[in-house]
Formats: structure tokens, C-alpha cells, sequence
């Protein structure tokens, strides 16, 4: 008797485990990989994230405000911690430049992308946002240095930045004085999202605290528009300072 009944509890088991094992092989997750746009309902501000194949993801906020982090994705759910940061020259309304929080939320793939964002800034003030995003077909355009090759001009600065096949930037700016050197280059040549970092140098006036400073961040290619925009998030730290600095270039 002890026999068969070992017998029947280890057919049980083993069949237990096999359901187990066969529904968590059935589990999909989805990629939040992408260029995403919709509003925060919170502030009634438009939101647009990058997202690239790893997962790092910038949102910016319609007044440029960047929250920057890696997205998790398990099933549909969505999670990050992030780092926020205003655009450079000005602040959050208590006039920090800087804060930490988190997003929770759900994502499908090339569909839609809902996220609640829980933050504080470095002086202890509340902000929190309630963000539905769709996916851009822009995302679908795929990415390479080769396209992404031109001049472009920077909406604010006025500056032409260069960008060669091979990725390499460079810029110098007539108003302030900034020299550019960095690259761009792409995680995932099937998602228009492509991977930027540079320096400047030589900036004078209120703009020199940017000297040195490494700048690091996420940028899409609209080849819609006409001359095509490259869009460009990047944030940067000094031992003193967080800067962020969010950038529209036209093709010329």
C-alpha cells in the first residue's frame, strides 16, 4: 500500500509541476521599446518617451522636464526608478533642478503605454503625473548612423550641429561659445531610437558650468517632417549640479 500510494503522490506531483512549468512558458512580455506620445493628465502637458532596446527610456514632459530611467518590464506591467531633471535654465516650481521617483504602470507592445509617476524633488516637493501614451509609428522607421547623417540646426542656440555615417557630432555655438564633441549611435536598428553622448567645452557666461560636463541621453529621427528633426534628450551631472537639456535640430 505505501508503495502504490508513493506512487500516486509522486504522478501527482510531477503532473502539478509539468501544469506549473507550461504556464509560465505561456507568459509574454511585452517591449516598451519605441518613440511614445500622449499627455499627463495631471498637468494636462504632452508626454513623449524614448525607449530604447535595453529599456532606457527618457520622458519629457511638455515643458521639458526629463524623468529618466530604466523601464522593467514583466508581462504588462511596467516599473522604473527615475531621476528628474528641468530643462537647463530653469526649474521645478520650488526652484529645485532635480528630484527621484518612480513610475508603475502597464505597456503593450507597439500599443499603448499607461504610467503613474510618484516624485519628490531635492527640495521636498510633490509632483506626480498620470500619463496615457500610444506607440508613434515613427518607432517603426528603424534607425543608423548612415541615416541619421547631416547637418542639422539647433532650434534655441542657433548652432549647426554635424552629425557624419560613422556617428560622430560635433558643433560650435556663435551666441555662447559652446564646443560640442560626442556620437550617436543605435542599440536596435529596427526602432528609431538612437543613443547619444557628448561634451562641451569652451562655454562662456552662465552657460560655462556646462564645461566638462558629460551629457548622456536618447534621441528619434522624424523623417515625416520636412527637413527631417531629431529630437534629443540628454541629462548630465557635475560634482555641484544636475542638467538636463532637451534639444529640437532641423535638417538642413
Amino acid at each position: 500500500m505505501r508503495l502504490i500510494v508513493a506512487g500516486v503522490l509522486t504522478w501527482t506531483l510531477a503532473a502539478c509541476n509539468s501544469d506549473i512549468d507550461n504556464s509560465n512558458s505561456a507568459t509574454t512580455t511585452a517591449t516598451a521599446a519605441g518613440v511614445w506620445t500622449g499627455t499627463d493628465s495631471v498637468t494636462g502637458l504632452s508626454v513623449t518617451a524614448f525607449i530604447n532596446a535595453n529599456g532606457q527610456a527618457t520622458f519629457i514632459r511638455g515643458d521639458d522636464i526629463q524623468f529618466v530611467g530604466t523601464v522593467q518590464v514583466s508581462g504588462n506591467t511596467l516599473a522604473a526608478t527615475v531621476d528628474g531633471y528641468s530643462n537647463f535654465g530653469t526649474a521645478f516650481s520650488d526652484g529645485s533642478t532635480y528630484g527621484i521617483g518612480t513610475l508603475s504602470g502597464s505597456v503593450t507592445t507597439a500599443g499603448t503605454l499607461t504610467a503613474t509617476l510618484t516624485f519628490t524633488t531635492s527640495d521636498n516637493s510633490s509632483v506626480t503625473g498620470s500619463w496615457s501614451l500610444t506607440y508613434d509609428t515613427q518607432s517603426t522607421a528603424g534607425s543608423s548612423t548612415a541615416a541619421v547623417s547631416a547637418n542639422y540646426t539647433d532650434s534655441v542656440s542657433g548652432a549647426v550641429v554635424s552629425i557624419t555615417s560613422a556617428g560622430a557630432m560635433t558643433s560650435q555655438s556663435g551666441t555662447n561659445g559652446c564646443v560640442l564633441n560626442g556620437s550617436i549611435s543605435t542599440a536596435d536598428s529596427t526602432t528609431d531610437v538612437y543613443e547619444i553622448s557628448y561634451t562641451y567645452e569652451d562655454c562662456t557666461s552662465t552657460d560655462a558650468v556646462l564645461n566638462g560636463v558629460q551629457f548622456t541621453g536618447l534621441a528619434s529621427l522624424n523623417t515625416s517632417a520636412s527637413p527631417a528633426v531629431l529630437g534629443v534628450a540628454v541629462t548630465g551631472s557635475s560634482s555641484s549640479a544636475h542638467y538636463g537639456i532637451v534639444s529640437t535640430l532641423t535638417g538642413s
